[in-house]
């Protein structure tokens, strides 16, 4: 009960993650609706809802095994010369020269000492095995798609503050020329500016083209052509406080899909093992057949069709098979053993990637309240370097290099932003939820 309250409070926790406070776009796509989209359109998953539907087949196909099968055939010859013996004076005919025949036969499987059910329980363990994969697939996919629409979120932000630098890089540069021309102002403030407003608009282009690159990555995920323009909500968590390690993992290992994939893996080698081992059982099978037939010797020589009949009860007993059934017990027994650590190793795993996420998500927030001192003391140190600069006290490399601090403390503060809600949703992921839903 205790470990029930304690989950609880955990996915409520971590499922109460909402936007930071930010206007948003109505028209922008969020998120969710991203993924959403993805889910239903992406051609893998498209594909794995195929192998959904061939273990169902299969499912089916061997519970066939409790029908009986039924057939019908028929047949007509003519045969010639027709053997005759003599008989009274006359030729008996031994069969008629037309021979004909119509029957209906029935196989019914009555008992197979456990056969079919171990089949079946096989076949089903493997069904949940591919329905495990496609939530991990799901889930990878996520976190690709995830971590490609906060890329994109970044290169918008960072292109926008590129546009601010250039806008006021260049009218800083007006104001200099204007300096200039009254002597208060040398050419290399002229030079430097426009060395910088260089600068900034090469780092623009490179910003735009990773920009234009993750844009048809997200196009690719949706299906949409490569070069369709795409409005992207600004969605940053809020700060949130972690829960225990201890109780992260233990929230994991009943979630994780590769806990549970392991675990059906496990589950899946018994099920072949079970199947091994009543592969020599007997079989116990109903047979019947009935038609219409002629050919009988009989006062007529034999040209008078009858109706004809076959009942009866099959018994197949396996005795002896090579020791075929002797190794592949032994080859099933160590693919179990074989799983079972694969289990373990799952576990491991798991608590690595919890302990990561987690001390990721703790240290991304430490740096967004740096960054965000960091960027009231930028602001406050350029606005100083302004009213210095003016006043003729510091030179305009003082103020150009200001001015570039303060804007990289503005971009470090939304990446910083950007990383820490990346890392809370990784670690929803490190806890198995599912971000698509």
């Amino acid at each position: 009960m205790k470990h029930i309250k304690t989950w609880s409070l955990i996915l409520l926790t971590l499922s109460s993650i909402t936007a930071w406070s930010q206007p948003a776009n109505t028209d922008s796509l969020s998120l969710t609706k991203i993924l959403s989209s993805v889910m239903q359109n992406y051609p893998a998953l498209k594909k794995a809802d195929k192998q959904l539907v061939m273990a169902d087949a299969k499912i089916g196909l061997t519970k066939t095994a409790y029908l009986p099968n039924v057939n019908f055939s028929a047949s007509y010859n003519r045969i010639g010369p027709v053997t005759t013996i003599p008989f009274g004076g006359k030729e008996l005919q031994l069969y008629p020269p037309d021979m004909y025949n119509a029957s209906v036969s029935v196989n019914q499987s009555i008992y197979d000492f456990g056969k079919t059910i171990k089949n079946l329980a096989l076949d089903q363990s493997s069904k949940k095995l591919v329905e495990l994969s496609v939530d991990q697939l799901k889930q990878q996919l996520s976190m690709a798609v995830v971590a490609n629409f906060y890329t994109i979120n970044f290169l918008e932000e960072a292109i926008q503050i590129k546009n601010d630098q250039l806008k006021t890089l260049n009218e800083h540069l007006q104001f200099v020329q204007k300096k200039a021309a009254t002597g208060s102002a040398i050419q290399y403030d002229i030079i430097t500016t426009k060395v910088r407003i260089s600068s900034i608009e090469n780092q623009k282009i490179d910003l735009e083209t990773a920009f234009q690159i993750q844009i048809s990555q997200l196009n690719g995920f949706l299906g949409n052509p490569e070069d369709k323009p795409l409005l992207l909500k600004k969605e940053l968590l809020e700060k949130q406080i972690l829960p225990s390690v201890d109780s992260l993992c233990q929230v994991a290992f009943t979630n994780r899909d590769e806990m549970k994939l392991a675990l059906q893996k496990e589950q899946l080698a018994k099920s072949k093992l079970e199947v091994i081992k009543v592969q020599n059982n007997p079989s116990l099978n109903f047979i019947a057949s009935g038609g219409f037939k002629n050919g009988y010797f009989n006062n007529n020589f034999g040209d008078t069709g009858k109706m004809n009949y076959a009942v009866g009860v099959g018994l197949n007993v396996p005795i002896f098979d090579a020791n075929r059934n002797k190794y592949a017990k032994i080859q099933a027994k160590a693919d179990l053993e074989s799983n079972q650590q694969d289990t373990e190793l799952a576990r491991r795993s798991i608590t690595n990637e919890v302990v990561e996420s987690r001390a990721t998500a703790e240290a991304s927030l430490k740096k967004v309240i740096q960054s965000e001192l960091q960027l009231k003391q930028a602001t406050q140190a350029y606005n100083l370097a302004d009213i210095n600069y003016k006043a003729g006290v510091i030179t305009n490399l003082d103020l150009l290099d200001s001015f570039t601090a303060l804007s990289e403390s503005k971009l470090a503060l939304y990446k910083t932003k950007i990383d820490y809600s990346v890392s809370l949703l990784k670690l929803k992921i490190a806890l198995g939820q599912r971000i698509y839903e």
